[in-house]
This record gives C-alpha cells, structure tokens and sequence, in this order.
C-alpha cells in the first residue's frame, strides 16, 4: 500500500510505533495482530490467533511472538521486544528504519552494514501466518535464531506458568510441533532453510501489555518458549518460517508465501483498500459464511452487526448479491432465538428490513422486490409477530402502535455499556430509533404483501390499522418543537431530550412516520451539534455528560462509549438522508465525510478502519481496528456518491 505513509523517523519512538497495529486476518478466521514494530500491547495481540471448533468456534491464540536475533562476528543482535513493566527488554525496535505495507507488513533493519528485513503474510485459506525474513546486506556470514512463544490461551484471556501445561513437542519435518492443552489443534513450527532446533524449555514471566494496563485490566501474563531454531544465512538469502494447525511442506514454504501475497493483489487506492477489508471482514469457514463484526476481538455472526453491514461488505464492495444472501439465509438459521423470540437489542432485528431494503435498491426494485418478499416475506412477518403483546419479555406493541422497551438494569440498545452491572444509557420506554425502524418494518412489509403476497389477507388486516396508529402517535410523541428536534426516548415521566444520533433512523429510513418540516430541523440540529469528519457523535457537546476523548480507565471510556465518542458507522444513515434532501448538491461534502479517514489508515489499524473516534478534535481512533460497520458504511457512502453522480 505504497499510499501509507508513516513517519520514518519516529518508527524508533515507543510513543509512536506502539499506537499502530498490523492488522492480518483471512477468510477461515485466523488472525494476526501486532504492532508495527512486532511488540504486543494488548491481549489480543500475537502471530497466529485461530478458531477452534471444538472449543465453540471462539478464538484462541496459540503463537504470542518470535524473537530474531542476528549473531554476527560473535556479537548477538536481538530484534525482539517485549515490556516487562515499565522496562522493555530486548530493545529490538532500535534497529528499525522503515515500515512497508505494500502489499504485506514489511520491517527493515540495520545493524551497521547488515540490512535484514521481517516480512508477514496469513496464508488466505488456511490457519497459517508465514513470516519470510531476508538478508538484504550482510559483510559475511551470519547465523539467524528465532525463539518463539507460545501461548495456547482464549485471546480474551491470559495465562501463566502452570503444571498443567505439556510442554513436550515432537519433531516434524523442517521443525516441532506442540499442543500444550488437551482440545487445542497442533501447532506446527517449521523453517524452509536448514535450521537447528535447539529445545531449552522456559518460561518467560511477567510479559505485560501496556495497553491493558493503561486501561485498568490484567496485563500480565507467562509465555512458554520450547527453544530456537537456528541457522546460517548469507547476503541475498532468504528464509521462512511457518506456524500452522497444519504440517506444511517445508520445502514449499516460499512458494507459498510468494502466492499467498500474490492473493493479496494490488492495492492503489483507498477504495481498493476499502473492499479489501471489507472482503477480509466476511469468514468463510468450512463452507460457511459469516460476517466477523471487528478485529481482532468483536465476534463472529452477530445479528445488528451482520444486518448493518452486509450491503456495504458484499453490494457496494463485491457486486455479490449471492454472497449477500448466502451470509443472511445463515444469520436466520442461526439467530431464531433473537429475531423471533428475544435479544437485548431490541431494535436488532429490525435491520432486517433495512437490509433488504439496500438490496432491492442496489439489484433494482423491478428485479428483486418480488424475489426478496417471496424468499424472506415469512421471516419479516415472523419478526413483526413477534413484537405484539405476550411475545417478547423485553418489548411489546402498546395501543398506541408504538414499541414499549423495558428490562430494569437492561441496556436494550445498541447503546449497551455497563459500570459495575448497571447500564449507562439505559433508555427505557419508547425508543426513537427502535419505533422509527418498526414503522419502516410494517410499512415495507405492507407494501410487498399488498404487491406479491395477499393484498386481503390476514397479515394485511391485522398490521394496516397498526400501520396507521404508528403514524399518527409517532411524530406527537417524540417531535419537541421548541427544541427542535426528536426526543431520544420516552418514559412515563415524558420525553428525554438528550441530543443523540438515534433519531437519525426516524428521517432516513424509506418510510418515515414524520413530516418533511421534522427532517429539516432534526438534520439542521444534527448537522450543527452531531457531525464529525469522523463521524456522528453519540451525545451533543453541549450536554452535561458529554465526554469527548475516550481514553483512562474501563469507566472512564465506558462513559464515552455512548456519551460523546464518534461513529463513523452512523455516517451511512446521514448521508442517506442527506442526499435525499439535496440530492447531488451534498456529493462535494460526503467527499469531505469520508477522506478523513483515508488520512487516519497510517493509524491505529495500518490500512484498516477504526470503531469509533473521540467526539472532540483531532479525533483521534479507537476500539476495534478494524470495523465491520465502518467499513460498510464508508462503501455505502460511496455507492451513494457514485449514483448521485451518475444520475446527475
């Protein structure tokens, strides 16, 4: 990705190089995650982190990191680094002068006259991460070691020394193998060149990772390394090393790390960039699609995260309405508990109508609205169903039409953060974006059932008066003139009017239960108190609780989550709306929207696209590196971009 561009001179800079992450992951749902100068600051982080079927298809993380060291002249250079504390020992990032992205993570070095570069590859179809290192320059001979270590542990975990750990590996072809645990797969650590395997069992306590510790979590932990292997490698050499569930070839190992960067292919543009993590995004294990909601610690197969961003991962990134199908017939069959029955985001599977909806638009009505309400019409009226009386615990239809939400300590949105077991944004009662998208459910589901189903049926008879009831309370309910814009939510003691996001949903969905007058003050305010280059914030800075930097202790950036951090996933719903009030006129600024973060992929996740960003200047990224939903919503946009210039 030769349009990265890092600041060379600082790459030495702990404060600097410590903050941007390689970020690796491939379509069986392996993952490698690191910073850029290969020192691990979370618990996530390491080379070789796999789902493991046996275990739930949760992630375990088997290959923590490999120490090189560079024995020249009988003086070792150690190219490793770890922090133990506040010290860090080996200090191999000292030797570091450049960082490439193009097209895999490359680290050079440079030791007087040596010049020796690290280059890291996950293989695309199977849970192996290659790690090809070349002596570029080199006076004389020079004997190569590289130490690994283990972990065998869940990457929401950490371990530490203990006797139950077989620490016995066996030989294989090219190197060892290891299982440390009962359940866990081999791990198969292998070189192509003519190494020496030298076992010296230990363990190496106290490794601390500085980002948990920032944050106030555990951060230590005890890694267990077999031994190392060495070899002899003159100028112009290269050697690569493997660790895989599977045993490889080691003779085939640099053929295989040559096709396995050629897969990645060429990335010129941020678009290209774009769909790129967009395709990484969707897993494809055992023949099964799912859409993995971030890296490296969201899960895969989440319902609000897969509904969300499915359009933007296969419409807008891959012209594949048969993935996008493919991935939401295995969401149904796994998610019937939460869609028909109960979740605690209540408005979850109510992004099956906006789905669609972004379907039918990108294959074009005339093509797939009949195909969409004959294949998934059943599973719309189920979930409409299940929102009537004596359905669902958490939520129920009221008189009214609308959807009353309540679960005492329950967070029944996607604004769930907790402190200490009880919810920061509670938002119980009638909920602006959760009323809004059943209104648009009902509405869409009305309209194809009148078209391709039975226009006289019970379904009609049953949800039309209902249909009607919601429009006709809904704008009451919520529309505060004075304030101008819509109540966040509503309770028995009357509308809460904290300025947030959630009403985006009320004026952008394609059926709206508010009048023309209602969107232009909504977006007047948003626009004025919600808008970011990096997304929407969560709550207005004028408010009390507002926090604009998430940053300090787990409480500290559980109160920013929802009370002022920025989501750039919230983008797609305002520049739909947007563009539906000013047509090509707003292109030049959803440009303006969405360059920034091209200007932010040289942070945080090298070449991927952050969760969220502080709602204060410079907005900076944070969560989860890489982001499903930011990721759709950036193709989203300029899919819209696109139409609207091409309709002129």
């Amino acid at each position: 990705m030769a349009f990265l561009k890092f600041n060379k001179s600082e790459l030495v800079n702990l404060s600097y190089s410590l903050k941007r992450e390689i970020i690796l992951a491939n379509k069986t749902g392996a993952y490698c995650n690191t910073s850029i100068v290969t020192c691990n600051t979370r618990r996530y982080h390491g080379l070789l982190g796999v789902p493991i079927d046996g275990f739930g298809g949760e992630k375990y993380l088997l290959l923590s990191s490999l120490d090189e060291s560079l024995v020249l002249g009988g003086r070792r250079f150690n190219l490793g680094i770890h922090c133990y504390g506040d010290i860090y020992e080996p200090r191999g990032h000292k030797y570091i002068v450049d960082f490439d992205a193009d097209p895999v993570p490359q680290i050079t070095y440079k030791i007087g006259e040596m010049v020796f570069t690290k280059s890291i590859v996950l293989v695309p179809d199977t849970d192996q991460v290659l790690i090809r290192y070349d002596l570029v320059k080199a006076p004389r001979k020079v004997t190569l070691e590289l130490k690994p270590f283990l972990a065998f542990r869940s990457m929401h975990a950490l371990t530490c020394q203990n006797t139950q750990a077989n620490t016995a590996g066996w030989d294989i072809p090219g190197g060892v193998a290891y299982r440390m645990y009962d359940g866990f797969p081999d791990l198969h650590l292998q070189v192509s060149g003519k190494a020496a395997f030298k076992a010296a069992p230990s363990w190496y306590n106290g490794i601390t990772y500085s980002d948990e510790y920032r944050r106030g979590f555990d951060c230590r932990e005890d890694l267990f390394v077999p031994g190392s292997f060495t070899l002899e490698m003159r100028e112009g050499e290269s050697v690569v090393f493997s660790a895989s569930v599977a045993e490889a070839a080691p003779a085939g190992l640099k053929r295989r790390f040559a096709s396995s960067v050629e897969k990645v292919g060429k990335i010129t543009s941020f678009r290209d960039q774009l769909a790129h993590c967009a395709d990484l995004l969707i897993r494809n294990r055992g023949g099964r699609k799912q859409i993995t909601a971030g890296f490296s610690w969201l899960y895969t197969g989440l319902l609000r995260e897969t509904l969300a961003s499915i359009a933007g991962l296969t419409l807008y990134a891959k012209n594949d309405p048969k993935e996008f199908e493919e991935i939401l017939d295995n969401l149904i069959q796994d998610e019937q508990e939460r869609l028909f029955r109960r979740t605690t985001q209540v408005e979850a599977p109510l992004f099956m109508t906006i789905a669609l909806q972004q379907y039918i638009a990108y294959v074009g009505p005339e093509k797939a609205e009949k195909h969409v309400w004959e294949k998934y019409g059943e599973t719309l009226r189920g979930i409409i169903a299940s929102y009537a009386p004596g359905h669902r615990r958490e939520v129920a239809m009221q008189p009214n039409g609308l959807l009353w939400a309540q679960m005492d300590g329950v967070a029944l949105t996607w604004m769930n953060a907790y402190i200490g077991g009880r919810a920061v944004t509670e938002r119980a009662g009638y909920q602006v974006e959760t009323n809004a998208m059943w209104y648009n459910a009902i509405a869409f589901a009305l309209d194809m059932e009148k078209r391709y189903g039975d226009p006289k049926g019970d379904f009609v008879r049953r949800w039309a008066p209902v249909e009607a009831a919601i429009r006709d309370s809904f704008q009451p309910t919520f529309w505060n003139p004075e304030a101008g814009f819509l109540a966040d939510y509503v309770d028995n003691y009357g509308q809460h009017m904290d300025l947030r996001p959630n009403q985006l949903w009320a004026v952008s969905t394609d059926y709206i239960p508010v009048s023309d007058e209602v969107v232009s003050s909504v977006m007047r305010i948003i626009n004025a108190e919600l808008v970011t280059r990096r997304g929407i914030r969560s709550l207005s800075p004028r408010d009390a609780r507002y926090k604009g930097v998430y940053e300090g202790s787990q409480t500290d950036r559980d109160l920013a989550y929802h009370n002022g951090c920025a989501f750039p996933w919230l983008l797609d719903q305002y520049a739909y709306v947007s563009f539906r009030m000013m047509g090509k006129n707003f292109i030049k600024r959803a440009e303006w929207l969405t360059e920034g973060f091209y200007e932010d992929l040289s942070k945080h996740g090298v070449g991927a696209f952050s969760e969220l960003y502080d709602g204060d200047p410079p907005h900076e990224p944070h969560g989860a590196i890489s982001s499903a939903l930011a990721t759709a919503a950036l193709l989203n946009i300029n899919w819209l971009i696109d139409k609207y210039k091409v309709e002129g």
